[in-house]
């Protein structure tokens, strides 16, 4: 039995051997039962990702920590990608530069669909700028604040912008509270489990459990070629030590085997001296 469909969604009709047994069904209305929507969601806002190599740079860096310090559980890393918080309408998106979701697979996303993923952003990083300040003080942290994101951070890397470079916001009672500066200073993400601190225009995270600095991966190879550097050094350390000891002991051995080699030449000599004396008083 073949089945195609002639005119609108309305009729069907299925064709058996010949017209004879042709028949026609009519369904009501079948639009308003099939729906075919199709919304396009971009994946590119066609805005730069950053105002300067820097803010790139360091974005990309936060990028990288993050994603290595909660690597191996179900926590997804990103930045710099479409938000879309409204099904069906895609002007409805924001763009953090880091955020970082806990309680969903990681893994390659081309865009971020609240609706799909049911869970909004734990802590979310701007990297902001002279271009940016507005946006990233006025309006982001108001629709954060509206779609439940628990922490909102800012870091000013070239120090122009915010006073000071590093503010952080913590959801409170339903609003943003600003988060206080710990006794050294830094601020500590609940979310994160990590104390943030701002050094040299860039964003430094330390672990809360061990106070370990996180690293990237070039950091991560320069400290380990500076141990390896310093453990061979240690050894070649070790073995001069090692071979001026023996040195010394060879130096020692050797003045107590001249001694002694001395001690009987000097016995040797009172030895002929005394025979020599006998001698002459027998004479």
């Amino acid at each position: 039995m073949g089945i195609y469909c002639t005119g609108s969604l309305k009729t069907i009709r299925w064709s058996s051997a010949g017209p004879s047994n042709a028949r026609e069904h009519r369904v009501s209305d079948m639009a308003s039962i099939i729906r075919f929507t199709s919304v396009n969601y971009p994946e590119s806002d066609g805005k730069p990702m950053g105002e300067t190599d820097e803010h790139c740079k360091e974005m990309f860096r936060q990028r990288e920590l993050l994603d290595h310090y909660f690597k191996g559980q179900d926590v997804y890393v990103s930045g710099n990608l479409l938000v879309y918080y409204e099904q069906g309408n895609p002007k409805k998106f924001i763009v953090p530069d880091v955020f970082v979701v806990k309680g969903i697979k990681p893994g390659n996303r081309r865009i971020y669909k609240l609706w799909v993923e049911r869970r909004p952003p734990d802590a979310i990083i701007e990297v902001t700028s002279k271009n940016t300040k507005k946006i990233d003080t006025v309006t982001k942290p108001a629709l954060y604040h509206q779609l439940g994101v628990p922490e909102y951070f800012l870091l000013d890397p070239t120090q122009d912008y915010l006073d000071p470079p590093l503010q952080g916001y913590r959801m409170a009672s339903g609003q943003y509270e600003p988060v206080l500066p710990d006794s050294q200073g830094d601020l500590v993400s609940e979310q994160l489990g990590l104390r943030l601190h701002a050094e040299g225009g860039q964003m430094m995270f330390y672990r809360l459990d061990t106070g370990e600095r996180l690293l990237t991966a070039e950091e991560a190879r320069q400290v380990e070629a500076a141990a390896r550097q310093a453990a061979e050094g240690a050894l070649r350390a070790e073995a001069q030590a090692r071979q001026a000891a023996e040195g010394a002991l060879r130096a020692e051995a050797q003045a107590h085997q001249a001694e002694a080699e001395a001690r009987q030449a000097a016995e040797a000599e009172v030895a002929r001296l005394r025979e020599e004396l006998r001698r002459r008083g027998n004479a």
